[in-house]
């Protein structure tokens, strides 16, 4: 979720920082939150949607999505498309809550916790580490709830875990990339990028049929994983988008192919 600035703490938590929250159908803001929100999806947000929903990737993208372009890093983001109508609901929303609530994206999971990224200096060196903060919109009552946690405690009962675990390598990624010194993407690489991270269907047939498979030495048990995995195939994705974006040597061409192909 990118929430307004203006209802963001400018206080960073940790895992271990308490605060008192519950979400209940007898809460007069209930649903509320779920109106008007830009909510980014991440990767695998869309493995656990499109599987829910018996949709290919692009056939959830289209109808459920619209695409955003960042104007700093130049990546794009997959969005999800509040209702037209009158309050610009979400369309999972229903009078009883979430219709989708068991695969809900990260972002409504973490709410009202957010979760940034940053690279910070540790004892081993930089690296990234993560923080935490609080959004407190004014319409959600949640707060005034007596039931407390720490955001730690609050992770594990949304399932935050696998989620950050799947979403993690897609995320350095971002910010590696979050650099005024880098250069923009072209139209082409924006578009290998967002396939590789959103639209596995078309990013399957991308490698199974075109060449890829023939250009570059790869392990022939991920391979044949990747044919069905969507898992499998969305962490191969990232290892495929930090060789196109520059940022590591993932994947090595066969030296028949070495002086004709070079990722620029």
């Amino acid at each position: 979720m990118l929430p307004s600035t203006e209802y963001v703490e400018a206080v960073e938590r940790t895992l271990d920082s308490r605060f008192s929250f519950k979400c209940h159908k007898d809460v007069s803001c209930f649903n509320k939150c779920c109106h008007n929100t830009d909510m980014l999806l991440t990767p695998y947000d869309i493995v656990r949607l499109k599987k829910r929903l018996g949709l290919s990737s692009t056939e959830f993208l289209k109808k459920y999505t619209y695409t955003h372009i960042d104007e700093q890093s130049s990546h794009p983001f997959a969005v999800l498309t509040m209702s037209e109508n009158e309050g610009g609901a979400c369309a999972f929303l229903t009078p009883g809550g979430c219709s989708i609530y068991e695969d809900r994206p990260a972002s409504c999971r973490y709410y009202p916790v957010g979760k940034g990224l940053m690279i910070r200096d540790t004892e081993t060196g930089p690296a990234p580490v993560d923080f935490y903060f609080f959004i407190r919109q004014p319409i959600c009552k949640g707060f005034d709830e007596d039931n407390e946690w720490t955001i730690g405690q609050w992770r594990e009962m949304q399932g935050l875990d696998v989620y950050d675990e799947m979403n993690r390598e897609w995320q350095e990624i971002q910010l590696r990339r979050d650099n005024p010194d880098k250069p923009k993407l072209d139209d082409q690489k924006q578009s290998l990028m967002y396939m590789a991270s959103y639209d596995l269907d078309q990013f399957r047939q991308f490698v199974f049929q075109s060449g890829f498979l023939n250009l570059f030495e790869l392990d022939a048990a991920e391979v044949e994983k990747m044919k069905d995995d969507d898992v499998a195939l969305m962490k191969f994705g990232f290892k495929y988008l930090k060789y196109m974006l520059l940022l590591e040597e993932t994947l090595k061409i066969k030296d028949e192919y070495k002086k004709e192909y070079k990722p620029s």
